[in-house]
């Protein structure tokens, strides 16, 4: 099994919203990717309650079954487009996969 976990620092303001408007729409958008995206066993999406300056805004928690799901995930049509949308929205991106 493959965990892919991600976490973002978002802009104050970025796209005409703030942190807090962008942090939902990525976190919606996200969730949407798990019913078009067969690969993708389980996905879960947190939105940072913790004021300190090194938290991170958003986080991504997400598992498939072997390295060619990630990989099919990854270059997926709706998730090359959220990669696009979020490069603007964020100032900061740390990523971890790890196998168990």
């Amino acid at each position: 099994m493959i965990k892919h976990i991600v976490m973002w620092k978002l802009w104050e303001t970025a796209a005409g919203y703030s942190r807090e408007e962008n942090a939902r729409r990525i976190k919606q958008n996200l969730e949407g990717m798990k019913s078009h995206i067969r690969q993708i066993k389980f996905l879960e999406v947190g939105i940072n309650f913790n004021p300190s300056a090194a938290a991170f805004d958003v986080a991504l928690y997400s598992e498939f079954n072997d390295r060619e799901d990630l990989q099919i995930y990854q270059q997926h049509p709706q998730h090359v487009k959220f990669k696009e949308m979020i490069q603007s929205l964020r100032s900061d991106r740390v990523v971890i996969d790890y196998e168990v």
